[in-house]
């Protein structure tokens, strides 16, 4: 069968869905170092039915490069401070995202607040001291969600019982734990509290058998799909240590991998993809409503 971008054929049914990647970090340099290259590969995406990214922020410094870029190519963001970024932020960047979400509250490109969270597998971030410190920073995040009326994107990573009980103390507008790699327990609490889980490159690793169940298994209705571009890798474009070593080159995950990594979830499921992607994207739209409506762009 001839290729079509990303390597799939051009006949395959998901080259006349539409899909939404509500998670892809479109700022990252190994993304495209120019404008010029970033807009070639989000249009790439768009030809194979990515009409929507959401382009979470993770630090202070990136607020406005998100913005601007979704501004640029037709896409939504949100606005947030990563934990793996709390180690450096200061106090006064609260403050400094409450001012971005009051100056932008009427942006409809502006759908949420995020990449926020915790993170308890990096061993620094485990010591007491920076615990507490990511407690703090999503405390009031989730706060300032709650002041602007916007939803979250949450980052979980072995988290997500101390991610549930804030969010229980502190309740938002719902929003998408991203990533999501718990369990069935977990994920009904998520789901209970208003949230949709976001799945992406993870789930085509055949080992990952607990991750796929989940996937095959939970409700419909709470899945939306995501990239996490240019992290997380979907199997085909993975390359172990070894074969690094040997001389293969780690494949660039973009946008453009989210309808094949769709393929293998409805496959999972064993559901037509058509029904998967107006699922996805139905539930994406109910997680960010914002993205309802949303403005053409350059991508659109």
């Amino acid at each position: 069968m001839e290729g079509g971008a990303s390597g799939l054929p051009s006949q395959w049914p998901f080259y006349t869905a539409m899909w939404i990647d509500t998670h892809c970090h479109l700022d990252a340099p190994s993304l495209g170092d120019t404008p010029a290259l970033v807009q070639a590969m989000r249009e790439r995406a768009a030809r194979l039915g990515v009409r929507r990214c959401v382009i979470p922020a993770v630090e202070r410094s990136n607020f406005n490069t998100v913005r601007e870029l979704a501004h640029r190519l037709g896409d939504a963001y949100a606005l947030g401070i990563h934990p793996l970024y709390v180690p450096q932020a200061r106090d006064e960047d609260l403050q400094a995202l409450d001012d971005m979400l009051e100056q932008h509250r009427d942006d409809p490109r502006l759908v949420a607040v995020g990449e926020i969270g915790l993170d308890f597998f990096v061993p620094a971030l485990c010591e007491p001291a920076m615990r507490e410190r990511q407690l703090g920073f999503y405390r009031e995040q989730l706060l300032l969600a709650r002041k602007h009326r916007l939803p979250v994107i949450l980052h979980v990573r072995r988290s997500a019982d101390a991610l549930l009980k804030q969010l229980r103390e502190r309740p938002t507008g719902g929003g998408i734990a991203h990533a999501f790699n718990g369990s069935p327990q977990q994920a009904q609490a998520f789901i209970e509290l208003g949230f949709k889980l976001g799945f992406g490159g993870a789930l085509t690793f055949e080992p990952a058998q607990r991750l796929r169940r989940l996937a095959a298994e939970l409700p419909l209705s709470a899945l939306v799909l995501e990239t996490d571009a240019p992290d997380i890798p979907p199997q085909w474009l993975y390359a172990t240590a070894a074969e690094r070593a040997a001389g293969r080159a780690q494949g660039v995950n973009t946008p453009a991998e989210l309808p094949r990594i769709a393929a293998e979830l409805a496959r999972l499921r064993g559901m037509p993809l058509d029904e998967l992607a107006r699922a996805s994207t139905a539930n994406a739209l109910a997680a960010l409503p914002r993205l309802v409506g949303l403005p053409g762009g350059a991508a659109a």
